[in-house]
């Protein structure tokens, strides 16, 4: 078992035939394909040379396969992942130069390392609180910023160094006189033959073709006047061996960037990997899903290659081609490096306009109108996050912008948990079946005991929410005259040291006012919990009940009989 926790591809070895690996090699080919335009694609949106992309796409999956936990997750350059690469790096070091690779090899390095802490330390759980429209905001907001810095190349304009988002709107506006009617021709003639492709002969690579359409009409336009830029021949060979810089100057100062790097993939890779899990029955372990992830990027930032996360579009391909097991990445990247062999001289022939066209289709495919669409009609507070990590993602640095975001998640679960609901029970009849149960008051209006209150808890009593639970007890005693308060606890699932303290003090304030605090119902581990921390005994052993129908029973017992001889509610048996 030890051996598999070190090795978990060992897990699915065993999983491995003929009939897999002939499936498996035909879904590796078909994302081979997929990705070769997309890596050239993303480099580029990374501010790198063309062949980094595809680099990363060689080695990124074959170690995210062998050490994660997913069976169809294809990981490799993304374009998220690639904007806030750009962004991190564009201050430090002018892009595509040397020390710009240097840094962007150390950044995914100390990226890795971040993952790989989280994973060993069993934190996969943190991506549960962050809201998938935090995801969908920035996603949307980063597919703009991809948009409005290739639009210099679609309209075949040079402009200055834009600092911000708007800068380069003002810039291209003032240089609209540099329009190039050729270069636009050339972008907008991939963009829709890879829009027409994909709409009518779907099993076709659009990209790809789009890509050679492209070229062929930028030869036709340029004919031999060289006058358009092209991306330049491509090196044909298997990624050379690299060294990030970890001098401490280095890491000191990539460090914040590389903790937001190492976030956002997190959250891409698990959250992809769920939802190809969902299809495939399969069960997705979190923890080893950050060591896949972890694992991929410090390897892969000493073989050229730079930070990776899971890919939805090749995911989903994997999955739809008929992949079985992780052996489909490794044969993906196996067939790229053969393909990267054959093609790598024709990148000569492949202008930077046809490049942005299809990078413009990539950032439009990037925006989820269907959710955003749900989010804006159903949910106020979530249109809220989506509009602040949006607008975040746009006016402010990307590693902030995953930050806020991250943040605004916690305060929103935060938010939710703070105010958990407390019912009030009452005691309904069915004289026909001759039974009794507690009912919510608020769906059916019921007599309740002018002496005693029985209210449920809905959530954990913890930090967050003792004010409110606090507020509601001292209500129930100042507003309504009762002191005599049972707390039915099959809806607590965990009670924290404040938590705890709160209902010690609160028990010792009704027993001061003649009255007490009761439990009912609580949850094994709950009661083990306060039990262990001696908050049991504070309260006293005799205020706790295994079932609700003892608690009633005792807590009739301590109740004015002056005002029971005037009462005709008559809820409890005991009342009759």
């Amino acid at each position: 078992m030890r051996l598999k926790s070190l090795f978990p591809f060992l897990n699915w070895l065993h999983l491995v035939n003929r009939q897999t690996l002939k499936a498996d090699a035909i879904a590796g080919f078909t994302g081979a394909v997929i990705v070769l335009p997309q890596g050239v694609a993303f480099a580029t949106i990374a501010g790198l040379p063309p062949e980094y992309g595809l680099y990363t796409a060689m080695v990124t999956p074959i170690i995210a396969a062998l050490f994660g936990s997913s069976l169809h997750l294809i990981s490799g350059p993304t374009t998220a992942i690639s904007i806030v690469i750009f962004a991190a790096i564009k201050n430090h070091a002018a892009p595509g130069s040397p020390e710009f690779i240097s840094l962007v090899l150390t950044i995914t390095f100390l990226a890795g390392v971040y993952q790989l802490a989280f994973g060993l330390a069993r934190l996969g759980t943190l991506v549960n609180f962050v809201s998938h429209t935090v995801v969908i905001g920035f996603t949307a907001g980063a597919a703009v910023l991809i948009a409005t810095s290739q639009m210099k190349n679609v309209l075949g304009i040079t402009i200055p160094k834009s600092e911000t988002f708007l800068d380069t709107w003002v810039n291209l506006a003032k240089n609209l006189d540099k329009f190039s009617l050729t270069v636009f021709v050339i972008a907008i003639s991939t963009l829709i033959t890879a829009i027409l492709i994909k709409k009518y002969l779907k099993k076709i690579p659009n990209l790809l073709v789009a890509l050679v359409v492209g070229s062929v009409v930028a030869i036709v336009m340029a004919g031999d006047q060289g006058a358009i830029r092209m991306v330049g021949e491509i090196p044909g060979h298997l990624p050379p061996f690299s060294m990030p810089d970890l001098s401490i100057k280095t890491i000191k100062m990539l460090a914040p960037e590389a903790f937001a790097v190492a976030l956002l993939g997190l959250i891409e890779a698990v959250s992809i990997s769920r939802s190809i899990a969902t299809k495939s029955n399969q069960r997705i372990d979190s923890n080893q899903e950050f060591v896949g992830q972890g694992m991929s990027n410090v390897v892969g930032s000493f073989f050229s290659s730079y930070a990776g996360s899971g890919s939805f579009t090749r995911s989903g391909v994997n999955y739809s081609a008929g992949a079985r097991t992780p052996v489909s990445a490794i044969f993906a990247a196996f067939f790229l490096l053969i393909i990267l062999l054959m093609v790598a001289p024709l990148a000569a022939y492949l202008p930077i306009a046809a490049m942005s066209g299809v990078i413009l289709l990539v950032a439009y495919n990037l925006i989820d109108f269907h959710h955003i669409g749900d989010i804006l009609r159903n949910s106020k507070s979530e249109t809220a996050v989506l509009l602040t990590t949006f607008f975040a993602t746009l006016f402010l640095e990307l590693e902030f912008a995953i930050y806020m975001g991250v943040l605004i998640s916690l305060v929103l679960f935060l938010a939710r948990t703070s105010t958990p609901e407390i019912v009030t029970l009452a005691i309904d009849k069915d004289e026909e079946q001759g039974k009794r149960k507690l009912v919510n008051v608020q769906k059916k209006a019921l007599n309740q005991c002018p002496q005693a209150k029985i209210i449920r808890i809905d959530m954990s009593i913890y930090f967050g929410s003792v004010n409110h639970i606090q507020n509601r007890l001292h209500h129930i005693v100042e507003q309504e005259n009762v002191k005599h308060i049972l707390i039915v606890g099959t809806g607590i699932n965990f009670i924290d040291l404040s938590g705890a303290e709160m209902l010690v003090n609160e028990a010792n304030r009704l027993k001061g006012l003649g009255g007490g605090l009761y439990f009912a119902e609580l949850k094994a581990s709950v009661y083990e919990y306060i039990s262990s921390k001696y908050f049991v005994a504070k309260i006293g052993n005799k205020y706790f009940y295994d079932s609700k129908k003892a608690a009633i029973k005792a807590i009739y017992k301590k109740l004015d009989r002056d005002v029971c001889e005037g009462c005709s509610a008559r809820v409890f048996n005991e009342c009759n």
